[in-house]
């Protein structure tokens, strides 16, 4: 050993061990330290300055004496016992010397090796828990969860507790990712397992550039099998924003451990991605989630091995699949499915399988296929029969601007009121759906203790005790005064065709004020009215109101019918709070009668089109947003007339959009539209739409197929019959200012039928029973497709027939064997097929 001026000390194959001015040290087979430093084996080297000796034997741990405690400058006291706060196995050595001392707990260094927090600067994970970088990984972050840091190893977490703290006046309190180029995301992981209903991004008080454009959001248990929870993007504004997220599959609440926010766009398009503050809702007690955890456990279990007997079916695994099943008598389908895969596939008995479809049909299998099928719409114009002597006016004249109500029971659509281009109207009509023929019940209802005339008013039908209510109406501005702008209500009884005047002004009886443009809804079974929104009428002239020049909206109502009482549930709110109603006029309301629920959404607040849409729980006076109106894809447009209708039997929403009310929005390729929305699966799906040249198009036949966009129209339907009926309005010609509509329209809403699916279904077997006749018998294939198969096909539909023409000429153009018999069979099949077409 040459200490010397070098001050060095050789140690084998441990390496050297500068000893600089504190002299040498023996490193025998005793294993001892004399002056600091000290050979540990497999461990290192330890510093251990001023503290003495340490032992360390076979056993691996360090012995500090009886007490067994170690301190380590301002640390504290280390325990190295069995318990192991610093585990120094296969790491190497820990150095803290000068980086200085980490507040954070405790740190668990196994595999990874070492965290540097010196010149990065202190961790400090106080408040939000604990670092763990071992193989798994992740840092504890408080209320939300862990961080994964994956494969990285350590991580350095200034940016990323930011989403914990909402600080929006901090434009460095976010998270930013490195580039904007994907993949980028962040994996939440929660203390533990819970349903996840919601999450709130917060933002920065302005608007930025690198704001979420679209992002996706993604959750499961474990972070390799995710999914997608919710496909959205944030508006650029400065106000937190929440998302509902899928948490149910087959109307079963399941678990997320692990929450994966992936941006996709910023509202910058190069710049990188930030997220400001991340709360996610839901539900985590250990009562509720279990259950829930235990049925997603055997639901991916039973999906798992159903994937697997498909597999084994597909590929004749006859053994294997027979096996499995047996074993976890899981079945793969529907008992009636595992019938026709025998008969089809393995016997080939194509008459059998025709018998098991009828069967199918008859025991209304098809029931839940045909409920997702898509909506046909069939529009038909009315034209009503006419009674002897009453020429013209034997039905309502053109208007807009009326209501109309329709009594299911009786078949029966009421129509009162409206605007006719120059003056208001106070004729009261009934149409009958069974003898096609209006009635005029009051030619002015007013001369018969009625209402005066009107528009712009409303209606609503009680269909069990046979009475209508209307409420509210439009005053020109030159024609307000205190007495004319009293809120007058009535009431009129089918039964006894009797007016009664309920209430003179509905204001003083703590009702709403004179309003125009609301809507109205009718509970039968508890005997309330709900009304909501509206503008409020206001005298010009009142010097005193200081709001005389801005608009008024009224709240949200509830009239009692038996007690004739009034109650202001909702007043109008300017804020988007989770309880709050912002009034509006041009809405749509409607009442689901099973889950006794308020719908509203679209509207239009001063020169604010709405697009949100949101529904109030009658019972227990809730508000529940579904959809503050960010997401504008496959939703019906803003700025438009739109009238809706309510099937409580479907659970359907039906939106019928037509002209804008706004003369700057109406263009040359303004469409009618019509809209559903399926309330289970909150989603919009539009059934057709038309372009409005047809209004302006010279072609009679054209225009008779449906109506042309219009507003101020009505629209009602018979959730018995399944029927909409649709009548007047204003076409909107600027050349016709003054003109009105009074034509007549039925729509029904067809999906497939079941006549149409055994039909189609015969059609399949029988095709491919052809095809493989053609290949055996030609002959006989040739008389099949003459007299079985052709009775399948619908010749009156064109597109069918021409979609099974295609499908023959396709199989005969494949590549076979020509034969004199292949020839004559492909000839007379040909001729067959002009003989569909003709």
């Amino acid at each position: 050993m040459d200490m010397g001026e070098i001050g060095y000390m050789y140690v084998g194959e441990i390496g050297y061990m500068d000893m600089g001015e504190i002299g040498y040290m023996c490193v025998g087979e005793i294993g001892y330290m004399d002056m600091g430093y000290m050979y540990v084996g497999e461990i290192g080297y330890m510093y251990m300055g001023e503290i003495g000796y340490m032992y360390v034997g076979e056993i691996g741990y360090m012995y500090m004496g009886e007490i067994g405690y170690m301190y380590v400058g301002e640390i504290g006291y280390m325990y190295v016992g069995e318990i192991g706060y610093m585990y120094v196995g296969e790491i190497g050595y820990m150095y803290v010397g000068e980086i200085g001392y980490m507040d954070m707990g405790y740190m668990y260094v196994g595999e990874i090796g070492y965290m540097y927090v010196g010149e990065i600067g202190y961790m400090s994970v106080g408040e939000i828990g604990y670092m763990y970088v071992g193989e798994i990984g992740y840092m504890d972050l408080g209320e939300i969860g862990y961080m994964s840091v994956g494969e990285i190893g350590y991580m350095y977490v200034g940016e990323i507790g930011n989403i914990l703290v909402d600080k929006p006046h901090d434009q460095s309190s976010r998270w930013s990712s490195e580039s904007n180029y994907p993949p980028q995301y962040l994996i939440l992981k929660l203390e533990r397992p819970a349903i996840v209903q919601s999450i709130t991004f917060g933002k920065y008080e302005k608007t930025h550039v690198c704001n979420l454009k679209k992002f996706k959001v993604y959750g499961g248990m474990s972070e390799e099998n995710m999914t997608e929870l919710l496909s959205s993007g944030l508006k650029n504004d400065y106000n937190k924003e929440t998302f509902t997220l899928k948490h149910k599959i087959d109307d079963q609440m399941f678990p997320c451990r692990f929450i994966k926010i992936v941006p996709l766009m910023s509202w910058g398009p190069s710049f990188n991605f930030s997220i400001w503050y991340v709360e996610l809702h839901g539900i985590d007690e250990p009562d509720i989630v279990q259950p829930c955890l235990n049925w997603y456990s055997k639901y991916r279990e039973q999906e798992a091995i159903r994937l697997c007997l498909k597999h084994f079916r597909q590929h004749n695994y006859t053994e294997a699949f027979e096996s499995l099943q047996k074993k976890t008598k899981i079945a793969l389908e529907h008992p009636m499915l595992t019938e026709l895969h025998d008969k089809l596939v393995l016997k080939g008995d194509f008459d059998a399988c025709e018998g098991l479809i009828e069967k199918a049909v008859t025991d209304g299998l098809f029931n839940q296929y045909i409920s997702q099928q898509e909506y046909k719409p069939r529009w038909t114009q009315i034209i009503p029969q006419s009674s002897k002597g009453d020429g013209d006016d034997n039905r309502p004249g053109m208007r807009g601007g009326h209501q109309m109500v329709i009594d299911v029971q009786t078949e029966t659509v009421y129509l009162f009121g409206g605007w006719d281009g120059t003056q208001d109207l106070a004729d009261f009509w009934a149409y009958s759906v069974k003898e096609n023929q209006w009635t005029c019940i009051s030619r002015d209802t007013e001369k018969e203790s009625g209402p005066s005339a009107r528009s712009c008013h409303k209606m609503c039908i009680d269909t069990t005790r046979r009475q209508i209510y209307t409420l509210g109406r439009y005053l020109d501005s030159s024609v307000r005064n205190s007495k004319s702008l009293k809120s007058d209500f009535y009431r009129y009884d089918i039964d006894t065709n009797k007016w009664t005047l309920l209430s003179e002004d509905t204001a003083t009886d703590g009702g709403p004020k004179l309003v125009f443009d609301h809507q109205m809804c009718m509970d039968s079974e508890k005997h309330m009215i709900y009304t909501f929104g509206g503008r409020i009428l206001t005298c010009n002239g009142n010097v005193d109101d200081t709001r005389a020049n801005e608009p008024q909206f009224s709240g949200l109502f509830a009239y009692h019918c038996l007690s004739n009482t009034w109650k202001l549930l909702r007043e109008d709110s300017c804020n988007a709070g989770p309880e709050d109603v912002q009034s509006r006029i041009g809405h749509c309301m409607l009442f689901h009668t099973k889950n006794r629920c308020l719908y509203v959404f679209g509207g239009q607040r001063s020169k604010t089109y709405l697009n949100d849409f949101f529904s109030y729980d009658v019972d227990s006076d809730h508000v529940e947003i579904i959809s503050d109106g960010t997401k504008k894809d496959s939703v019906p447009m803003t700025g438009f007339t739109q009238r809706a209708t309510i099937d409580p039997e479907l659970n359907e929403i039906h939106v019928l959009s037509g002209l804008s009310k706004d003369k700057d929005k109406r263009e040359e390729n303004v469409r009618n539209s019509f809209w559903i929305y399926d309330i289970a699966r909150n989603n919009w799906s539009c059934v057709y739409k038309n372009d409005q040249s047809l209004k302006d198009n010279l072609n009679k036949s054209i225009q008779e197929e449906e109506p042309c966009p219009r507003f101020a129209h009505q629209l009602v339907y018979d959730d018995m019959h399944k029927v909409h009926y649709l009548f007047g309005g204003n076409p909107g010609k600027s050349c016709s200012p003054k003109m009105r509509l009074d034509d007549f329209w039925s729509l029904k809403l067809c999906r497939p039928s079941k006549d149409y699916l055994l039909r189609h279904c015969r059609y399949l077997i029988r095709r491919h029973r052809f095809e493989e006749k053609a290949r055996a018998e030609p002959l006989s294939a040739l008389k099949y497709l003459q007299n079985d198969l052709y009775v399948t096909v619908d010749h009156s539909d064109p597109e069918e027939t021409k979609e099974v023409c295609w499908n023959i000429i396709l199989h005969l153009t494949r590549p076979q064997r020509i034969t004199g018999g292949n020839l004559f069979f492909k000839w007379n099949c040909l001729v067959l097929i002009l003989g569909f077409i003709e």
